[in-house]
């Protein structure tokens, strides 16, 4: 699954600020319906430049599942 997500970014790509995952999570809620807690997202640095990222989400000890996280620029 893909996460889309909207930042304002300077030169080269830079975010002005970042993306965290509880940004990632409330778009899971709204978009997707799907309900994750933000401690689940398995994001070891907030993401700070546009483009794809793969975001490790715990679903079960055992189980892990990869999310893609697409950042654009508004």
């Amino acid at each position: 699954m893909t996460v889309e997500l909207t930042a304002k970014s300077g030169d080269g790509g830079r975010l002005f600020g970042s993306v965290t995952s509880k940004h990632i999570a409330d778009d899971l809620k709204k978009n997707h319906n799907i309900k994750i807690d933000k401690r689940k997202i398995e994001l070891d640095d907030p993401i700070r430049n546009l483009g794809y990222t793969n975001v490790p989400v715990k679903l079960h000890p055992d189980v892990t599942a990869t999310l893609r996280v697409h950042v654009k620029e508004v």
